[in-house]
């Protein structure tokens, strides 16, 4: 089979083409790099054009696109191995940016040269204008930015290195998920970045998170206004959707305003992350994270990269670009490999030659689509790893992420990321987010408490005492052991308004000890601060070291001394009226049985048989004496004799046998502990007395829940009314639990003296 041919439009020369190697190919293509850059490209058998078309500022130095564009060619020319008898030679055309009309026309000067395929230019604009003329003429447009592809994309003629946002918004979102944010900020730059973000923009209705998105100042690179206003707002998990210059002021700005701190953690969109200088940024705490493309593990790669840095520090650096010198570029390295891809496809072309188009005459390349389909269908590894392109939408498929972190020795790969197997993170260590909870060792941590014996008090000492020596107490104790175990350093300081720290119901900001955790004026707080659901909200806690609830103290109501009726007490006057009752109705009814009983009725004269006179012992007032002897369990001489009369009897001996058995054992119960009388032993009763007066802390929990309790217990909204707040912590820091008692510091017979009708709250 014949080789292929390539026609140069400078005619002249023509040698045939070596057989290709595949296997030589494919064991060589890890030497060569990705590159994306504008230029045009013309096929000839033994000098091939290429041609660029680059964004700059006027007068200014050459890109690092351009650049690698340049150092692409020499790369292949020098190497002889991907195209061993073919010269590449370049023309470049540079257009100023946001210029559509000027790149459509430098596009279409290129074009009448007879070139193969245009790189650029970057914008999209630009980038928009030189798409549509590639697609009327049926020639290949390579581009190595992201361009937005809409869903009906007609076009043909497109391949794009970089990869693919969608995918890499993905990415974003798997690391929102590894980290468990429940709350994040977007920052992007331009109007593209809220399509960029899409996956991550619809996260919340879909997983628990909630989204604030922020827009970077258009005209200007002051971001202060933007970061003053997160820092209010306590944003701590923010996503940078922006360049890498734009990035480098960020960082610089934000270590100016205080928010390079363990408590803020930020994630960066831009693929150069890992090429900014962060020397300043290593020891500060701050959490950092980004994505890297580039494989600088490859030590071929690598090699690559160490030459075109020998050659890059021979050129101007660009100024403010935050980038550390010499180092290669996402877009560079995009670059140099899309020279490789169209470089793959040449080598792969038969029969194949180019011929002058002109965008006036509408009339296409006619070996446009073949070589456009061999481009689509090449295989390369590049410097940012193995390129393949979907052959509908030309965007790159297949691509492989490395996930970057912030360490103390500069930015380390963590983890990799890619479309088909998700996120993986090989350092589960150190893609943990490092807040001041995960590592205390050789730490210095701010601690806030406040004065309550016996938890925090004042050390009595004749000499003056300086620092965390000025203070004992339980939470001290606890405090230095937790030190002690955990190899970290701290510095106690009272909490400037002397409160635990509740919620305003109108503004919502907290006071108190909450407060300076919220706003990072201290690491930590140890004091007998209770845990509620609304703190919950806001702090953290740890285990608690005491569980109480809510009681209220007062004091034991004096005993009182018997009275004559105190024999009454061990049963209700309610059983005393029924036993009357019982006594009273038994008597009259063994009163009637016996006077119709004839075994009840006697001879008083047993002498006389014939005496017609008869008597019966239970009279009324006989029937009265037998139910009180029998009560009294003393019995009497009347006996029952008549059956009936004995049932009735009987039934009453039991009666009083319960009733006297009961009423000994409830009266030697009075008689030997005294009854506690308990004047309070509901809400309702607290809510309905008013001789005794109680308080609680002021901004404290017990205050907080009578605050919002009374939405499901009407009775403490009135406790609430009542309660008499305490005043705060006076000068020398001393705690009140009631405007009427004392201190609590003092002693228990104190408080007892104050207490003798006044309660109190007993709790924070």
């Amino acid at each position: 089979m014949e080789l292929p041919s390539l026609a140069s439009s400078h005619g002249g020369v023509s040698s045939p083409r070596p057989e290709r190697r595949a296997a030589r190919r494919e064991s060589e293509g890890s030497d060569l790099a990705r590159l994306s850059i504008g230029t045009n490209q013309l096929l000839s058998q033994l000098i091939l054009i290429e041609g660029g078309i680059f964004e700059s500022i006027e007068s200014g130095p050459s890109g690092a696109e351009e650049l690698a564009f340049k150092f692409a060619l020499n790369t292949i020319n020098r190497n002889r191995t991907l195209l061993p008898n073919t010269t590449l030679t370049y023309d470049i055309q540079r257009i100023n940016i946001y210029d559509s009309f000027e790149a459509s026309r430098k596009a279409c000067d290129q074009l009448s040269l007879g070139v193969a395929a245009i790189f650029g230019p970057s914008h999209s604009s630009s980038a928009n204008a030189v798409q549509s003329i590639c697609n009327a003429l049926g020639v290949p447009h390579i581009q190595t930015k992201w361009k937005h592809q809409v869903s009906d994309n007609r076009d043909s003629f497109y391949v794009s290195l970089y990869p693919d946002f969608s995918s890499l918004s993905r990415a974003i979102l798997d690391l929102v998920h590894f980290f468990k944010w429940k709350t994040v900020t977007v920052v992007y730059d331009d109007s593209t970045g809220l399509i960029r973000l899409q996956e991550l923009i619809k996260a919340p209705s879909r997983y628990n998170i909630r989204l604030k998105i922020r827009q970077l100042p258009v005209d200007t690179k002051d971001a202060k206004p933007l970061l003053k206003e997160m820092k209010r707002g306590k944003e701590f998990h923010v996503i940078f959707d922006c360049g890498h210059e734009m990035a480098a002021g960020i960082l610089k700005q934000a270590l100016a305003m205080g928010m390079m701190t363990e408590y803020y953690h930020y994630i960066f969109t831009t693929l150069d992350l890992f090429a900014l200088d962060v020397e300043a940024y290593r020891y500060s705490g701050v959490n950092m994270t980004g994505f890297r493309i580039l494989n600088t593990e490859n030590s071929q790669v690598a090699s690559i990269i160490e030459k075109w840095s020998m050659e890059r520090l021979q050129a101007p650096p660009k100024p403010d670009s935050g980038l550390l010198d010499g180092f290669m570029t996402t877009d560079a390295a995009l670059m140099y490999d899309a020279v490789h891809v169209v470089a793959v496809a040449v080598q792969q072309s038969q029969q194949i030659t180019v011929s002058s188009l002109q965008c006036n005459r509408h009339k296409p390349w006619r070996f446009g689509n073949r070589f456009m389909a061999l481009i689509k269908e090449a295989h390369w590894d590049g410097l940012t790893g193995r390129i393949t392109f979907n052959r509908t939408n030309g965007l790159r498929t297949d691509f492989d992420l490395d996930v970057i972190s912030l360490k103390e020795d500069g930015l380390e790969k963590i983890g990799t990321w890619d479309p088909p197997s998700g996120l993986n993170m090989t350092d589960h260590q150190k893609g943990k987010t490092s807040n001041v909870t995960d590592s205390l060792a050789n730490r210095s941590l701010v601690v806030s408490t406040i004065l309550v014996e016996p938890y925090v008090m004042f050390k009595k000492s004749d000499k003056p005492l300086y620092g965390n020596d000025r203070f004992e107490g339980y939470c001290i104790d606890l405090l230095r052991e937790l030190a002690s175990i955990l190899g970290f350093t701290y510095e106690l300081r009272l909490v400037e308004d002397g409160r635990y720290g509740a919620q305003d119901e109108t503004t919502g900001q907290w006071n108190g000890m909450v407060k300076e955790l919220i706003d990072h004026k201290a690491d930590l707080a140890v004091a007998p601060l209770a845990i509620t659901y609304v703190r919950e909200k806001v702090i953290d806690f740890s285990k608690p070291f005491m569980t109480l609830g809510i009681s209220i103290l007062y004091r034991k109501p004096n005993g009182t001394n018997p009275g004559v009726f105190s024999f009454l007490n061990p049963l209700s006057p309610d059983i005393w009226m029924y036993i009357l009752l019982a006594y009273l109705g038994v008597s009259c009814v063994l009163f009637v049985i016996a006077r119709f009983s004839p075994y009840e009725w006697y001879n008083p004269h047993p002498c006389n048989p014939d005496s017609d006179v008869v008597e019966n012992n239970f009279t009324l007032l006989n029937s009265f004496w037998f139910g009180v002897g029998a009560l009294m369990q003393q019995g009497s001489e009347l006996m029952p004799k008549a059956l009936s009369t004995r049932i009735v009897g009987g039934i009453w001996w039991f009666f009083t046998l319960i009733i006297i058995s009961s009423y000994t054992a409830n009266l030697a119960a009075f008689l030997t502990v005294e009854r506690m009388e308990s004047p309070i032993d509901s809400a309702d009763d607290l809510a309905k007395q008013t001789r005794i007066e109680y308080g609680v802390v002021e901004e404290g929990s017990t205050m907080t829940f009578f605050k919002v309790g009374h939405i499901r217990h009407g009775a403490l909204l009135s406790i609430y009314q009542s309660i008499h707040l305490s005043a705060s912590p006076s000068s020398n820091h001393s705690m009140y639990l009631s405007i009427y008692c004392t201190r609590i510091h003092q002693s228990v017979d104190q408080i007892i003296q104050c207490c003798t009708t006044k309660g109190h709250m007993v709790r924070e």
